[in-house]
């Protein structure tokens, strides 16, 4: 059997770059035959991914965290635009590995490898925000501003980071105007935030969307406003069991498309990935049963 394995070596701050080796040793163990690509700057593995499907290879096994796999089904998305994407297999190494915690995967790299090796195959939906396809999340609004701070800190490691940048986010305190059409509503008012969810949990740690189904065709989205620091401070631990949608000024809903503007301009992250830093039109839409993925 012979494997395609993108390795973002960056990934968790370099420590996939050291796990290198053990993967190396367990791949070894099994007799796979791989062929690694590892990638040198932001977008690469996107270049990559798509030169492999545009080869004739659909299987793609990303060694990364959640940026890493946006990357790669990208990749796979220019080159198939229009049928169902993979199958892929994941070996975790990034820093919370959304995707694969919300849909229970083990995080060992001889569990994840057995997993591709068994072959078996779950179907679920991707969703896409302008022209990026995602496939656990994406937010504009406060949760992106949290993704800049995060991106600025060098000092501190793991889920610790992402709390921290939340607090500095908040202290920010960042508000746009928005109108936000979607399936049969609309709202026109103040935002601090929208996170829209293909799963349920993001950064680690925080449940954005707690209705999110990965299978389910719909995108799960939040949007809401906390006119001050404090209020933001009082939302931000119930963000992690996801109670805060039962907020009074939140408001959890599921669509199959969402089209907003944004006043003033909003960055805007995809699978924990800053990919815009000010936009004022944003779509989002679902893409049902888009992706097939190595599963236990």
């Amino acid at each position: 059997m012979k494997l395609s394995i993108i390795l973002n070596p960056y990934a968790n701050r370099w420590q996939a770059a050291e796990a290198l080796p053990q993967l190396q040793n367990i791949l070894s163990h099994h007799s796979v035959d791989v062929e690694f690509h590892q990638t040198e700057e932001p977008t690469h593995a996107t270049r990559i991914a798509e030169q492999i499907a545009r080869d004739g290879q659909r299987t793609i096994i990303v060694a990364g965290g959640d940026g890493t796999i946006g990357e790669v089904l990208n990749g796979l998305y220019h080159a198939t635009p229009d049928g169902v994407l993979g199958p892929i297999g994941i070996i975790p190494l990034g820093t919370a590995n959304d995707l694969i915690n919300n849909l229970g995967h083990p995080l060992t790299l001889e569990h994840s490898i057995e997993i591709i090796l068994q072959g078996r195959i779950r179907r679920i939906d991707l969703g896409k925000v302008n022209d990026w396809v995602f496939a656990n999340n994406s937010a504009i609004g406060l949760e992106p501003v949290v993704t800049i701070f995060n991106i600025r800190m060098t000092r501190w490691r793991g889920l610790v980071r992402y709390l921290i940048a939340a607090l500095r986010a908040i202290n920010s305190k960042p508000e746009w105007s928005m109108r936000i059409r979607w399936d049969e509503g609309e709202y026109v008012g103040p935002i601090s935030l929208v996170s829209v969810g293909n799963c349920a949990v993001t950064g680690g740690l925080f449940r954005m969307a707690p209705g999110a189904q990965p299978d389910d065709g719909l995108l799960t989205f939040v949007r809401g406003f906390a006119p001050t620091r404090l209020a933001m401070l009082r939302l931000l631990p119930k963000t992690i069991s996801g109670a805060y949608i039962d907020e009074p000024a939140i408001h959890q809903h599921h669509a199959r498309s969402i089209l907003i503007h944004s006043n003033p301009p909003t960055p805007l992250q995809a699978d924990g990935e800053l990919r815009a830093e000010n936009l004022t039109e944003i779509e989002y839409s679902i893409l049902p049963a888009r992706l097939d993925i190595f599963c236990p």
